[in-house]
């Protein structure tokens, strides 16, 4: 077993070296998110934690992939990617999340751009894609209301408008569950899909920035073993 003390970030470069192993990940979350050990329903409490990391009871679950680079949680392409590449260091440190709210009231003033998303033989267009391999995003809050962590499915949610009041109606639809119905908010499940753009366009994974678009997103089914609570 190695066990991760962190957030989502380090737990994305743990995660790397581990995966297709035999080796189990135990998570301490005492990052600035930690969005992957909610999904995995452990406890911020360290004690409490450690003491399932001790138990040592596991499952194993699926990846994604980003071109080579594995994830656990989810991938951004487009506006919370330019919030991360936006969010220095020191200011993660001082405000914590209140960080990425200050940068993504910043961006959201800035004419998104176009995103193709390509899977199954179709094209659609948004301008703000989200992956998930879990449900959660940002907070236990269900952005990728179907998803499972050993589904061998990846969720794609493609966001065609990107105002304040788009954002708002968003989040708004997102709390009550009723985002997937918007006329304007593509949903769907899929193993592979692939994702460019003709304008310059940041990625992240698990809350990292990754790189720019194109980017071809998989799932690699039952790739990691993790640490869980069975009591």
């Amino acid at each position: 077993m190695v066990v991760a003390a962190g957030g989502d970030g380090t737990i994305n470069d743990v995660v790397n070296g581990l995966a297709g192993s035999n080796v189990a990940l135990g998570i301490l979350p005492i990052g600035t998110m930690n969005v992957f050990a909610s999904e995995l329903g452990l406890p911020s409490d360290l004690d409490e934690a450690w003491e399932i990391i001790e138990a040592g009871h596991t499952r194993t679950i699926d990846m994604a992939q980003a071109n080579e680079q594995y994830f656990v949680q989810l991938a951004g392409i487009g506006f919370d990617a330019q919030v991360v590449e936006a969010t220095s260091w020191d200011w993660k440190k001082n405000f914590g999340p209140l960080s990425y709210l200050v940068a993504a009231a910043q961006i959201a003033a800035q004419k998104p751009p176009l995103i193709a998303v390509e899977s199954g033989g179709s094209t659609q267009e948004g301008s703000f894609v989200l992956i998930g391999n879990g449900r959660y995003y940002g907070a236990p809050i269900k952005v990728f209301k179907e998803a499972k962590l050993d589904d061998g499915l990846l969720d794609v949610l493609i966001l065609k408008n990107l105002s304040y009041l788009d954002i708002a109606r968003y989040l708004t639809g997102i709390f009550t569950g009723m985002h997937t119905a918007f006329e304007d908010i593509e949903y769907f499940q899929t193993d592979e899909v692939r994702v460019h753009s003709l304008q310059d366009v940041p990625v992240e994974v698990d809350g990292e920035l990754f790189g720019k678009l194109p980017v071809t997103f998989r799932i690699a089914p039952h790739r990691l073993r993790v640490v869980v609570d069975y009591s």
